[in-house]
This record gives structure tokens, C-alpha cells and sequence, in this order.
């Protein structure tokens, strides 16, 4: 009973203290376009940047053996050599909780799963982050959709700052008008009649 009770209590604290991946599970990127893999992470431990170690990982999607795609520790290290190389970059930010990279000009043969991996001694232990790549000839509909939806916001954005812009200047413009008339106004009605008593 005191062993179960031991080994109940350790899994607890690995349970308390494991470190936490987030990644958003699906990406799809367009061929020879550059797509980010978004990793960030939550330590129970305060981030020691000499300490923490990255790990990317990529599992094709025909299977064969898992390739390693970057590794961090203290400072990034690209891929000498394979599918890869020339083909990544660092965009995360440690003391941000960032693990992100870069696959630039991403082709067909990067499709698969890629696995993010951190850990900050004494956060050793903990899920890792999945994230299942596809490339894909065009845009799918959503993300057109999106681009157009995007590009017409910003249009109709432009649109109703310039008519906002147009009507101050002519709010403007009709107030100084007033300011003009009821200044000429004003010493007609002070003259007086010199016949009047």
C-alpha cells in the first residue's frame, strides 16, 4: 500500500509540475510558400534560458523513421544536412514561452507530423505538441474566403475613414461659412437710423 501510495504521489507532482505544450494540431500551407509551426509552452518552473532545450521532430506522412528538424539550446541549430536543410528557421522567443519555427518554401515532402518538445529542468516531464502539416497546390476555399473577407474589411475601412475625413472638412468648412456671414451681419444691425430720435 505505502508503494502504490508513493507511486501515486510522484505521478501527482510529475502531473503538477510537467511542462505544457500548446500547438494549434492542424496547418495547411500552400506549396513553395513559407508556413509557421506555432509551439508555445507552460512552465511551472521559472524560464532559465541557459536551461531550456527545443526539439522538433517529423514524421512523414508514408511513415519510415522520425527526423530530427531543430534543436535549441541556448541558441538555434539548423539542420546541416537532408530535406530540411536551408528549410527552417528559429521564430520563437524562450523567455516568451515561444517554440515556433519556420519551414520555408514548404513542399509535398514535408507533409507529415511535426512533434514539439521543451523542457525546463526541473520540467522534464510532460506532453509534447502535434502539429499535422499539409501542403496543398492552391488555397482551400476557407482561406480564400478569409484573404477576401480580410481585403474587403480593409477596403471598407478606408472608405469610412475617408468619409469621416470628408464630412469634418466640409462640418468644417460650413462653420467658418457661418462665422463669415454672421460677422458681416452683425454691424448692420448696430447702425442706427441717424433720423431716429
Amino acid at each position: 500500500k505505502t508503494s502504490h501510495l508513493s507511486t501515486v504521489f510522484h505521478a501527482l507532482i510529475f502531473a503538477y509540475h510537467g511542462m505544457r505544450i500548446y500547438t494549434p494540431g492542424d496547418v495547411e500551407a500552400v506549396n513553395g510558400t513559407d508556413v509557421r509551426l506555432k509551439c508555445t509552452f507552460e512552465s511551472s518552473a521559472p524560464i532559465n534560458a541557459r536551461l531550456v532545450i527545443v526539439s522538433w521532430t517529423f514524421r512523414p506522412l508514408s511513415g519510415g523513421k522520425e527526423l530530427s528538424v531543430f534543436h535549441y539550446q541556448e541558441k538555434p541549430y539548423l539542420p546541416p544536412e537532408g530535406i530540411f536543410k536551408k528549410h527552417i528557421s528559429w521564430a520563437g522567443d524562450i523567455m516568451g514561452s515561444d517554440a515556433s519555427i519556420i519551414i520555408r518554401e514548404a513542399r509535398f515532402i514535408y507533409n507529415g507530423t511535426y512533434t514539439c518538445q521543451v523542457t525546463n529542468p526541473p520540467d522534464v516531464h510532460g506532453q509534447v505538441g502535434e502539429i499535422k502539416l499539409r501542403v496543398v497546390k492552391t488555397a482551400s476555399f476557407n482561406d480564400l474566403l478569409y484573404l477576401v473577407l480580410a481585403i474587403g474589411g480593409g477596403i471598407a475601412a478606408v472608405v469610412f475613414c475617408l468619409i469621416i475625413i470628408v464630412s469634418c472638412r466640409r462640418c468644417k468648412r460650413e462653420y467658418r461659412q457661418r462665422q463669415l456671414e454672421d460677422d458681416e451681419e452683425a454691424p448692420r444691425k448696430e447702425r442706427k437710423d441717424p433720423t431716429a430720435w
